[in-house]
């Protein structure tokens, strides 16, 4: 008998509850642990996954903050089979999904996925078998709780733990932020209230206080096991001319080839091309990888890459999530990330296996502009109130309004039609089901309110977005030592310089100026600028302090003037 059947069979025997003492429920989490991922030996738990398992096996919503390549998985994988009920979890990428469900099926629980690309009878059965028992952990995209039909079926299987992976997307400060995942929080209720655990590997301050108030989440534990990656080397390379720029990566993924295989970020699907060809024509094994490629071609590429038959894919921001290769031991990019939130997460590729890892930026200060240009942008008032008047108008006619219907209608591109539909979702006016077709919210705000609200929303999101960019500027020029730059960016705090980092080794980061003492504006607490209203102070650094406000984004305000000129006062949390 195997381990994972022995778990199965003894399911009733270690279920933990909420009345467990600590000590009881550590005993059924480790010994739960073993007998699924340890052959009956002992498993090592990676710092805040048992600190998490003990909170949701508790009975505790529980957001957990963990590395990439920590095992989030692990946690909803052990308490899935310690806790009374199915797991339902929300999951943004159904090629995320697949690769999921066949880890555990490879474990021997029982799991399978919902989603769009499967018929009717495919998706009744996966709900059948979530009611019935046969069935213990279910998959979905954020979409199908668009659906009031799919959230009956998943409320009567009571389910015990709602799983959000990726959850930074639920937040609008997060890099990621996705309208569709605003619906989890508002059907925790209608499931019957399970045990609410959120995940992800990027997660700030701000980002974090967000996630738990979207998903309503009640007394809960936050475990943040720290956003160290030391085995990541860190550097940046300023060049001021494009071709040395282009030239200089070209040379560092030849050279870095030579030790395993990489991954090239590029901010364009044309500069993908270029530089998959470039590598090629220099002798690498390398494709490229962006959004617009058919499916069965992306598809092609992550296998190729994942079945080590490829040096570097050079890929957009769409090669990432999902990707889970422990020894890929490079990251390059050709341009700035749209946030330092971005760029940890796409490092975070690298060096899963634990050994030495590098992660390089060629910077370039006009290469910002071209971040500038895609964070700016903001419709038309009345663009959306047109959109928001043609579905309210089909919905009272009784005809079916989807993206295409609104193009034709409106003479305009799948993109900014979409957008608008994001952004009028996000204000609570209609509602995109996962099908593609779209309805008034119920109790939504009229056409003229909800363009005025959406295109306010889009204003806050460009002005964040621009910050985020300078976020980036700050981390690429620092003097100081990068990890404690990076690491400060989160909230958390590096005593001493990283030395594995390219301004340790230059000596720069020790000539660099000195951590501040905490002064009148401690980190984490709440501030009121006289011009951008309410924030929250992020880092001090030396003559400098960094403030995430509301309204106005990141800024880095200089201490000496704040201190000069009054600019912030504190106020109460």
């Amino acid at each position: 008998m195997t381990s994972a059947s022995v778990v199965s069979s003894a399911r009733t025997e270690h279920r933990p509850t909420a009345g467990a003492t600590a000590s009881v429920r550590t005993r059924r989490i480790r010994q739960s642990a073993r007998e699924l991922l340890g052959d009956g030996e002992p498993v090592t738990f990676r710092p805040g996954q048992e600190e998490a398992l003990q909170a949701v096996c508790a009975g505790r919503d529980t957001l957990a903050v963990l590395p990439s390549g920590a095992g989030k998985s692990l946690v909803y994988t052990v308490a899935g089979e310690l806790l009374d009920g199915p797991v339902v979890v929300v999951s943004p990428l159904i090629a995320l999904q697949h690769d999921q469900v066949q880890r555990l099926q490879h474990l021997g629980l029982t799991a399978t996925l919902l989603n769009s690309a499967q018929s009717a009878t495919e998706q009744q059965a996966a709900l059948d078998g979530l009611r019935d028992g046969t069935v213990r952990f279910l998959f979905l995209a954020p979409e199908q709780l668009s659906r009031s039909q799919v959230v009956a079926a998943l409320a009567a299987t009571a389910p015990a733990l709602l799983v959000l992976d990726e959850a930074h997307c639920v937040s609008a400060w997060g890099h990621d932020f996705r309208p569709d995942y605003l619906r989890v929080g508002a059907v925790v209720e209608q499931l019957g209230s399970p045990t609410v655990l959120a995940l992800t590997a990027t997660a700030s301050p701000p980002v974090r206080s967000e996630i738990v108030e979207r998903l309503r989440m009640s007394d809960p534990a936050v475990v943040v096991a720290g956003f160290d990656r030391p085995e990541i080397a860190l550097e940046v390379e300023h060049h001021a001319d494009a071709d040395r720029k282009t030239a200089a990566l070209l040379d560092r993924a030849v050279a870095e080839a030579e030790r395993g295989v990489g991954i090239v970020y590029s901010a364009t699907r044309a500069g993908t091309v270029e530089l998959a060809e470039a590598l090629v024509a220099r002798g690498l094994r390398a494709r490229n990888y962006h959004a617009g490629l058919p499916k069965a071609e992306r598809e092609d590429v992550q296998r190729a890459f994942m079945a080590d038959e490829l040096d570097v894919v050079v890929a957009t921001t769409a090669f990432g999530m999902g990707i889970d290769k422990p020894d890929v031991r490079f990251v390059l990019h050709a341009e700035p990330a749209d946030s330092v939130d971005s760029w940890y997460q796409e490092i975070g590729r690298a060096g899963r296996d634990g050994e030495p890892a590098v992660a390089v930026l060629f910077f370039r200060q006009e290469d910002l502009g071209l971040r500038r240009f895609f964070a700016a942008g903001v419709p038309a008032e009345e663009d959306l109130q047109q959109v928001a008047g043609l579905v309210r108008a089909g919905a009272a006619a009784g005809v079916q309004v989807d993206v295409a219907a609104l193009r034709a209608e409106t003479h305009r591109g799948a993109s900014p039609v979409t957008r608008d539909l994001n952004l009028l979702e996000q204000v609570g006016a209609v509602v995109l089901a996962d099908d593609g077709t779209v309805t008034p919210a119920p109790d939504g705000p009229a056409p003229g309110a909800a363009a005025t609200a959406a295109r306010q929303a889009a204003e806050h999101h460009q002005r964040v977005d621009a910050s985020r960019v300078e976020m980036m500027r700050g981390f690429a020029d620092t003097t100081g030592c990068r990890r404690q730059h990076l690491l400060g960016y989160f909230g958390e705090e590096l005593a001493e310089p990283c030395d594995n980092c390219d301004t340790c080794r230059s000596g720069s980061a020790a000539a660099g100026p000195a951590p501040a003492a905490t002064g009148d504006f401690p980190v984490d607490s709440a501030v009121e600028h006289s011009e951008w209203g309410p924030g929250v102070v992020l880092r001090e650094e030396g003559d400098r302090i960094v403030v995430l406000f509301e309204q106005a984004g990141y800024r880095t305000l200089a201490t000496a003037a704040v201190r000069d000129h009054q600019l912030l006062r504190l106020r109460a949390a």
